[in-house]
């Protein structure tokens, strides 16, 4: 069985204290797991990503659709 990251068995803990729920079973667990390597990938973005020069394809179909006058 392979290591765990470090983060599963606090996370586990601070779910158990603000639900009451535990982890229910390995296929959970291993879920749990997983959430290390998204961080460490959100992590790795930090710093690489910006707001939008320009309004979202959405803001501007309303601004293109606005009445005018408005």
């Amino acid at each position: 069985m392979p290591t765990e990251p470090e983060l599963v068995v606090p996370t586990m803990e601070a779910i158990r204290r603000w639900s009451g729920v535990s982890v229910p079973n390995p296929a959970a667990r291993h879920g749990l797991a997983d959430h290390a390597a998204l961080i460490a990938e959100l992590e790795a973005l930090r710093g690489t990503m910006a707001f939008e020069d320009e309004p979202s394809s959405f803001e501007a179909a309303l601004r293109d659709c606005r009445e005018a006058g408005q």
